[in-house]
């Protein structure tokens, strides 16, 4: 007779799973949204979950139910070669280049850089950073203790602060929402769709898919089939948490103008909402929030990508690698938000749709019975659309780069490839390829399915 596991175990390994994934974009990009989408809030925040909190639960799932060992192996199953690529570059963005960096930075810039003189910016930011880093550093160490250190005591204590924030919002309206602005007014969805880009967390599910499941494991779940239901039920947990706190942050932003007027950044609205309410002491509330935010996430990260970096070069320790990640981070931290902001832009886009893809075929692959062509042709033809819509968000943010070549294709895309100006053009491209994977001749016909990038290797 199986031992039932209870309620408890599901919310804690979901409350963890939540933690890892809410952090400084989750909080600044809804609130920012709910300002622009106004009175179109509801079709901009149902495209902002699709993405925000749909994909980042389905590349969970992708992981445990395909039987992959991880990411790696999941992105091997086009190409050994590929899988390490992928796997190194999404580790690489969703850890020391640029989401790490941003967890930093976004708590020093909301909470404490209005306080500060300008002349002495830079040098605040290089304490704080080397403070912050220092307690990442020492927290992640222990990579056993992820649970305890999220699930337990970080997420609950900065659920607390942040529903203070929240409740009085609702209590104490701030007052009616406005019209849309720019794109919201006509395509409020694809342009939520596309803003749940920003949080990274697609991107951060299937580099810390494994993570979660070996909670699940540490808490003596190891039966596949066990381990599938928990991480689902696990994720229900996270995903009703996330959509919650999402579509009251959104409503924060959404009745916020008339208050406290318009900003392009999340970051200064959530500022300007809690010294609406709070004053002085908002000032002390939202840092608090921030920091907690951005702390667990960050710690959650460098565990996660100090495992990984640890299986591809063994012989170099966790501990060095976390040091490394601290070290690479704290550097580009300082270089500021808004060039961390706007390099990472054209990789996102380079990179979700190859991600969004890898975690399609991932929950499907049974279908197909895994060939790798499938996996192969899919992911080929997604990267021709990928490339251009990096060069494009890299074009748009850095107006001096441009290439002939490449903006050629883009024209094509633009008035042949369906839904690519609404920024789907990726779809078209990844379903063709696995119905060509689908009849594509097997090399060995007695055995179709996929071979993992272990045993090929």
């Amino acid at each position: 007779m199986k031992k039932k596991i209870p309620f408890s175990t599901y919310a804690i390994i979901g409350t963890m799973l939540f933690g890892l994934f809410f952090g400084a974009g989750n909080l600044i990009f809804p609130i920012q949204l709910g300002q622009m989408a106004g009175t179109n809030f509801w079709p901009a925040l149902t495209g902002f979950l699709v993405t925000a909190v749909g994909l980042p639960l389905m590349g969970i799932l992708a992981i445990a139910l395909s039987g992959s060992s991880g990411l790696r192996d999941l992105a091997g199953r086009v190409h050994p070669l590929f899988g390490l690529t992928f796997a190194v570059a999404l580790y690489l963005t969703i850890g020391p280049f640029f989401a790490i960096p941003r967890t930093a930075t976004v708590p020093f810039e909301v909470g404490f850089q209005p306080f500060l003189a300008s002349d002495h910016i830079a040098l605040w930011l290089g304490i704080f950073t080397f403070i912050y880093f220092a307690i990442v550093y020492y927290f992640s160490l222990n990579s056993a203790k992820i649970m305890d250190y999220i699930g337990k005591y970080l997420t609950p204590t900065f659920l607390g602060f942040l529903f203070i924030l929240v409740i009085v919002t609702l209590v104490q309206p701030m007052g009616s929402f406005s019209e849309p602005v720019g794109e919201y007014a006509q395509l409020a969805f694809m342009t939520g769709f596309t803003e749940g880009y920003n949080t990274m967390d697609a991107l951060g599910s299937l580099a810390l898919g494994i993570v979660v499941i070996q909670a699940i494991k540490s808490q003596g779940i190891t039966d596949t089939k066990e381990i599938a239901k928990a991480t689902w039920k696990s994720g229900i947990f996270a995903l009703g948490l996330m959509m919650l706190i999402y579509g009251l942050i959104t409503y924060m932003g959404a009745s916020s103008v008339a208050a406290i007027g318009s900003y392009t950044n999340g970051g200064l609205i959530f500022a300007g909402v809690a010294q609406h309410y709070f004053g002085a002491f908002g000032a002390i509330l939202l840092a608090i929030i921030i920091v907690l935010a951005c702390l667990k996430t960050s710690i959650g990260l460098i565990m996660a990508c100090s495992e990984f970096f640890h299986s591809i070069l063994p012989k170099v320790s966790y501990r060095t690698f976390v040091l490394l990640l601290c070290l690479v981070s704290f550097a580009v931290a300082n270089f500021g938000l808004n060039n961390i902001i706007q390099f990472a832009v054209p990789v996102l886009m380079f990179q979700y749709p190859l991600a969004i893809v890898l975690i399609v075929l991932g929950l499907t692959s049974s279908l197909f019975s895994h060939k790798r062509s499938v996996y192969a042709v899919s992911m080929f033809l997604t990267l021709f659309v990928s490339i251009v819509d990096g060069y494009s968000a890299l074009a748009e943010s850095l107006p001096g780069v441009t290439v002939a070549s490449i903006e050629s294709v883009r024209e094509f895309y633009v008035h042949y490839l369906p839904f690519y100006d609404i920024g789907l053009g990726w779809i078209l491209p990844a379903l063709a390829g696995g119905v060509i994977g689908c009849f594509w001749p097997a090399r060995d016909r007695s055995n179709p399915q996929y071979v993992t990038a272990e045993n090929e290797v």
